[in-house]
């Protein structure tokens, strides 16, 4: 009899400590991501600030795109105070994700994402996004964001005309 109710009382325990950090920090983890895609649908960079490390890297849209913190700040405070109205998250879908090895091991957020900008000159675009965030100390240490740039510059009114017809 003993023994079964220590068993009883000793499962949950041994089950709690069986689980892998890597589902423990995900829910901890898609959390932050959300605090962050909160504080750019309310264009307040101070609290983006406090959600990216020191050490922050932003590399995308384009393959030779990459930002530092304090450049991915300032910027998003200039596109706030001069280009956008607004940003609207209208769907997303977020997944930890545990790279084991290789120069990017660690813990991800992937977000794929449907989002609605409006322009302080009345146009907008909506465009499908997708980044994916590294976690280290609860902090955002590096994104990695695609979206097809040349979308979003035609749903904008631009016209691509390639070097060869002039």
């Amino acid at each position: 009899m003993k023994t079964r109710i220590f068993l009883l009382l000793a499962l949950p325990l041994m089950w709690t400590c069986s689980e892998s950090p890597s589902t423990t920090n995900e829910d901890k983890n898609i959390a932050i991501v959300e605090k962050y895609i909160q504080a750019v649908e309310n264009l307040d960079y101070d609290n983006m600030a406090s959600l990216l490390a020191e050490d922050y890297v932003g590399l995308g849209p384009s393959f030779n795109d990459s930002i530092s913190k304090d450049q991915a700040l300032s910027s998003w405070k200039n596109n706030i105070e001069h280009l956008y109205q607004s940003i609207k998250y209208n769907r997303m879908q977020n997944a930890g994700v545990m790279i084991k090895d290789g120069p990017n091991a660690g813990e991800w957020v992937s977000s794929w994402a449907e989002l609605k900008i409006n322009y302080q000159d009345g146009n907008n675009a909506t465009i499908w996004a997708n980044t994916t965030y590294r976690i280290v100390d609860e902090k955002i240490a590096k994104t990695f964001t695609f979206y097809n740039e040349a979308d979003v510059l035609e749903q904008l009114g631009y016209v691509f005309i390639h070097s060869d017809k002039f």
